[in-house]
């Protein structure tokens, strides 16, 4: 979270005052929330739901994912990408990424298999995927495309929102997203039948508010609807969020430039498929080697893309270890309509996404910096490159007291 502060207590005070917290009535603020987002994505559907992981559920619920399917995810993504794949019944097939943190297009079309349903290319720490790439193999072979915007609100990709481009796109707006109501999420789409489905996985009873449809039947979802204290929280945070992009967009601009000159050392700015597009959550560059990077990462407040917990596939016990549900005749790796799918992953598995993780750094970028703190940064930036790639000392470069990471962040939940 960014960016708090009256206006939002103003705005949940009215609905507490009102004692009209259920999102379905007059003057609902979800309702409203769900058209302005809508609106402000270019897409015919938001739909709210309680976090960002449902969000990815209901998503792929929408596109009709279950058993039998295998669905591509990137190697380098919160654990809830894959999970949310179990939690339909499907596999997820885990994909290398490429230098800008995303899903690698090469690997993608390598790792579609006869039974690859769908891909979710996720837009981490803000970074835009190659959607271009990833949309031309989708149309060419057939698969559904999920994005995951959970990390990525208010960025683009060549003039279109995040989550437009794909057949659905899944937010978040947990605390440490660029938008937030604590907790929170939802699904776009432009597709009716896909937000139909969407919404009856998010609320089975939804029908009753808002509605009998005729384009699905109706079938057994999860309670996971929104509060309208969330609704009323996210269309305050929705008139702040273009503030907020423009100001990290901003810093990170004049960061980059005023430490290009460290290309010649070797610090070498993460690549990004969409730079105008940017939602500048991060600035990110990949050094030599891994020690580098560590020394980096000592010497100034950073963190190494590897060690965000998580974000790596080397941490996600439940997939790794098969335990896709919580009872054994529902678990997807069982699945008698999973059998012939993959549903080993190799010991030598995303060797080259591991690499580059462990040897980008990342710096946050927040909108209350001001100029002297953006000054402080580049100056820290160049101390660190300096004892990271020239072997300089500590004593003899001068890093300037900055504001501590927050690490929590980068181990942050959908």
């Amino acid at each position: 979270m960014y960016t708090a502060g009256e206006e939002e207590i103003e705005a949940i005070a009215r609905v507490i005052r009102s004692g009209a917290l259920f999102r379905y009535g007059e003057n609902s603020e979800c309702n409203r929330f769900e058209a302005r987002y809508a609106r402000h994505l270019g897409v015919e559907h938001f739909a709210l739901a309680a976090s960002g992981t449902y969000g990815l559920a209901a998503g792929l619920i929408g596109l009709g994912i279950g058993p039998g399917d295998e669905v591509l995810v990137p190697a380098h993504t919160y654990m809830a990408t894959a999970t949310a794949v179990l939690s339909v019944g499907a596999i997820p097939v885990i994909v290398d990424i490429d230098e800008s943190l995303t899903i690698d297009p090469a690997a993608l079309r390598d790792a579609i298999g006869p039974r690859t349903k769908a891909v979710i290319p996720v837009h981490m720490w803000g970074a835009a995927c190659n959607m271009n790439a990833i949309m031309d193999i989708a149309k060419k072979r057939g698969l559904l495309v999920l994005e995951d915007v959970c990390q990525g609100i208010g960025g683009g990709y060549e003039g279109k929102k995040l989550g437009s481009i794909g057949h659905a796109g899944a937010y978040s707006f947990n605390y440490f997203k660029n938008m937030t109501s604590g907790e929170g999420g939802g699904i776009a789409t432009s597709y009716p039948k896909v937000a139909e489905r969407a919404r009856c996985a998010i609320d089975p009873c939804h029908f009753y508010w808002q509605g009998r449809s005729d384009s699905i039947k109706p079938f057994a979802g999860i309670g996971a609807r929104a509060s309208e204290l969330m609704g009323a929280m996210l269309n305050v945070q929705l008139d702040r969020l273009d503030g907020i992009i423009e100001a990290m967009r901003a810093e990170k601009k004049k960061v980059l430039a005023g430490t290009r000159h460290l290309g010649n050392l070797g610090l070498t700015p993460s690549p990004m498929n969409s730079p105008d597009d940017d939602c500048a959550a991060q600035v990110m560059y990949l050094l030599p080697s891994e020690q580098a990077a560590q020394t980096f990462s000592k010497t100034i407040p950073s963190v190494i893309a590897g060690k965000t917990g998580r974000h790596n596939f080397t941490q996600w016990d439940q997939v790794l270890m098969h335990e896709g549900a919580h009872h054994p005749a529902l678990n997807p790796y069982t699945l008698p309509e999973n059998k012939g799918l993959r549903l080993t992953y190799a010991d030598d598995l995303g060797k080259g996404s591991l690499d580059i993780l462990n040897r980008t750094v990342m710096i946050a970028m927040n909108p209350a910096h001001g100029d002297a703190d953006i000054d402080d940064m580049i100056h820290n930036i160049d101390a660190a490159a300096r004892v990271a790639l020239e072997n300089a000392s500590l004593d003899d470069v001068e890093v300037r007291k900055a504001a501590p990471v927050d690490l929590q962040k980068f181990d942050s939940v959908n």
